[in-house]
């Protein structure tokens, strides 16, 4: 029977842009019962990779059409048969490339040939034989289960960001971007969920730059994102000094900042540390009254407090500083990326994005 490819590729698409941002936020929630999860344990432990390449497909093909039977993966095994190389060439292994999970060549290649079909007979031709029967369990429980099937698919993708992680994931190179294309890099990296990595990443290395091009003589800190502000010693989540006078101390946001934020905010950060100048860097314009209200009681008494979009204030400022400032800002980014706590994700989302730009 015919697939959507069309479905296949948005199911897929929404449940790795799911999968990504839940272990960047680590907010997933795995709602299989224990059975399917100790299968799916099995299947991703093993180094047969086609078992779990294979199932993303199978999973795909009934969100496609609940009538298939995905048994059988190749067409001439009936009317109800679905063509599963080619689900897997067209869809499943380009989006498992394009974000540098590890994966095979194609498992209808290397291990499910001469139109084999997912039932107990073909267990004595593969070689991990444990995995395939619980691949095959998982089948079973795919094919009864036609209204589990998108958290399904979505706790594979996890499992296959998980997988990601374990894995060594080397970053794309750039030697010249115009400032055109480092703009269209910035906005697709801050569209990119990150749990606030990717934005305080971009400000510091804006930062790192203007300092190597002016040659100042500035000292940039910053906080690891997991680090708690009182475990910092900062009174923010940046602060740049100089002969160890406060020049700049920001908070990095992707989170609305209002009323609320801006209290809070002062009562633990600016009023206890003294702070007259204070900077958000956040992903919108705030025009909310009643937080630009507050903000103008604290400047009243002595403390001011500003907001700058960052996509805004990186391209004004990459402008500033000219081709070689540019240079900078590429290269800090990349060190940033290869910090050591730096999760393969977002690695692979600079690649992508990377990719995205040089394409275009």
């Amino acid at each position: 029977m015919p697939v959507d490819y069309g479905v296949c590729s948005e199911a897929l698409e929404a449940a790795f842009t799911y999968a990504e941002g839940a272990f960047l936020e680590d907010r997933h929630e795995n709602t299989q019962g224990a059975t399917v999860n100790e299968d799916l344990d099995t299947v991703f432990a093993s180094g047969t990779q086609a078992f779990r390449e294979v199932l993303v497909g199978c999973v795909l093909a009934l969100i496609s059409d609940q009538s298939i039977d995905i048994t059988k993966p190749y067409a001439s095994q009936g009317d109800d048969a679905f063509n599963g190389r080619s689900l897997d060439q067209q869809v499943v292994n380009p989006a498992l490339k394009q974000r540098r999970i590890p994966s095979s060549g194609g498992p209808y290649l290397n291990v499910f040939r001469r139109s084999v079909e997912f039932v107990p007979a073909t267990r004595s031709g593969v070689l991990h034989k444990g995995a395939y029967d619980a691949f095959l369990r998982i089948l079973d429980y795919v094919a009864s289960e036609c209204e589990g099937l998108t958290s399904l698919l979505e706790e594979v993708a996890y499992r296959f960001v998980l997988l990601r992680e374990k894995s060594n994931v080397p970053l794309n190179r750039i030697q010249r971007m115009s400032l055109e294309q480092i703009s269209h890099l910035v906005t697709l990296l801050l569209e990119t969920p990150s749990g606030g990595r990717l934005p305080m990443f971009i400000v510091i290395a804006t930062l790192q730059a203007i300092k190597a091009t002016f040659d100042l003589d500035w000292e940039i800190d910053w906080r690891d994102i997991n680090v708690a502000d009182s475990a910092s010693g900062l009174g923010g989540d940046i602060e740049v000094t100089r002969d160890g006078q406060q020049l700049l101390v920001a908070e990095v946001t992707e989170r609305r900042v209002d009323q609320t934020r801006i209290v809070t905010t002062f009562n633990n950060k600016i009023g206890p540390n003294a702070l007259d100048d204070y900077f958000f860097f956040v992903g919108a314009e705030v025009n909310d009254a009643e937080t630009l209200g507050r903000v103008r009681q604290y400047f009243a008494q002595g403390h001011e407090i500003n907001f700058l979009v960052v996509a805004e204030w990186v391209q004004a400022l990459l402008a500033t500083i000219g081709t070689q400032g540019r240079r900078h800002f590429i290269n800090n980014l990349i060190v940033l990326l290869q910090g050591d706590t730096v999760p393969a994700a977002l690695r692979a989302a600079w690649n992508s994005s990377v990719d995205e730009v040089i394409s275009s």
